[in-house]
């Protein structure tokens, strides 16, 4: 039988390429001779990220669009071009069975040149608002997997398949890691802790509101594990030196994200797909502050399908520093709110999102596989 070859491309930010990664993961588990090689742009972090998962990655010149009017713009029609014919001797050179679009800059190029070829196409959708990207595509490829319902406002309703994002592996079951979370984080088990995460660059209004808060926080005898984020990684040494005693903690990066999950009680955090998925996922009680630097304010409109719901709090990024240290507060001491916020959230989880797409992946590659 035919060796199957899948091309996955996606990137530009961890909510592409996590999902293009947990998919591939998954591929390989049905498929294990599977060949598989991911498209990225050239100097984004899909670049270093998706070789650090094991796997092959090759770069487009592609860039993205300038909201404002920037040189760079100027350069957007000769790096397409480029990209598109790279795209094609990549498919002529590794024939894939089907290729695969998480988002991000070089997933256009790639499926719209494969798409043109006649090969079978699938991209999946993490956000509640599709990306102009995605919409241009969905005439073309055969299979939308979207992670929200509604999503026929924006894509031909016959291709959609609701499969939720994919989350990593680790952070499913995460309660079970509880004891281990406190002592690895050592915190105190008879305190509440809360959980801040703003993105792996940073979110100022987050950052800035907790350094401020950090009294207050303490003073209520509350733990925190603060994941500043690059960009505000000094800030978050040198305001939370003083209270390092008591148990409140920053870090500009965590590596055991399941564990950190594991020791929250309520969760602070931006409002990206992935981060809801996750946040879903886990069942936590949480306070969404959307970025407003995103495309189409996707994150407000990510926000705003859990808060529907009753499933989420939502604070306005201009609003954070006046209203988030005493909102979390209310929220921490507040045991019934965080039950049914806890109870709202979890009816909202996906589970086995990554083995559903992979399913359909394998469809669309003409593969007969066992899995249902």
């Amino acid at each position: 039988m035919k060796q199957l070859r899948i091309i996955l491309s996606g990137g530009g930010t961890g909510g592409h390429i996590f999902p293009a990664v947990a998919i591939a993961n998954e591929l390989k588990k049905m498929v294990p001779d599977i060949e598989i090689l991911f498209v990225g742009a050239l100097g984004r972090m899909e670049m270093e990220k998706v070789p650090a998962s094991g796997y092959k990655i090759i770069g487009l010149p592609i860039a993205g669009i300038q909201r404002k009017l920037t040189l760079s713009n100027l350069k957007f029609p000769f790096l397409l071009i480029q990209s598109l014919l790279k795209a094609r001797k990549i498919l002529k050179d590794f024939k894939p069975d089907a290729v695969v679009g998480t988002g991000g800059y070089a997933s256009g190029p790639l499926l719209r040149a494969a798409t043109s070829m006649g090969i079978p196409a699938l991209i999946q959708e993490q956000n509640s608002f599709a990306g102009v990207t995605n919409k241009w595509l969905s005439k073309k490829v055969n299979t939308i997997c979207v992670a929200y319902e509604g999503m026929e406002l924006f894509f031909p309703k016959e291709k959609i398949i609701l499969t939720g994002n994919p989350v990593r592996q680790d952070i499913e079951n995460v309660n079970a890691k509880r004891e281990e979370a406190l002592s690895f984080f050592k915190l105190d088990k008879a305190k509440k802790t809360i959980l801040v995460i703003g993105g792996s660059l940073g979110a100022r209004s987050i950052n800035e509101a907790i350094a401020a808060g950090l009294e207050k926080i303490s003073n209520n005898n509350i733990q925190l594990i603060w994941q500043t984020g690059k960009g505000y990684a000094e800030i978050g040494k040198i305001t939370s030196a003083n209270f390092a005693q008591r148990n409140l903690y920053a870090f500009d990066f965590i590596s055991r994200m399941d564990l950190a999950y594991a020791a929250a009680d309520v969760v602070i955090s931006r409002a990206g797909a992935s981060s809801i998925s996750e946040l879903c996922n886990t069942h936590k009680p949480c306070i969404l502050v959307p970025s407003p630097n995103v495309a189409e304010d996707h994150q407000t409109k990510n926000a705003m399908a859990l808060v529907n719901k009753e499933a989420a709090i939502l604070i306005k990024d201009l609003e954070a520093k006046e209203r988030l240290i005493e909102e979390v507060i209310d929220l921490i001491i507040d045991d019934e709110r965080q039950k049914k916020l806890e109870k709202n959230i979890s009816t909202l989880a996906k589970n086995n999102s990554a083995s559903i797409i992979a399913n359909e992946v394998l469809k669309l590659a003409g593969y007969k596989t066992n899995n249902k």
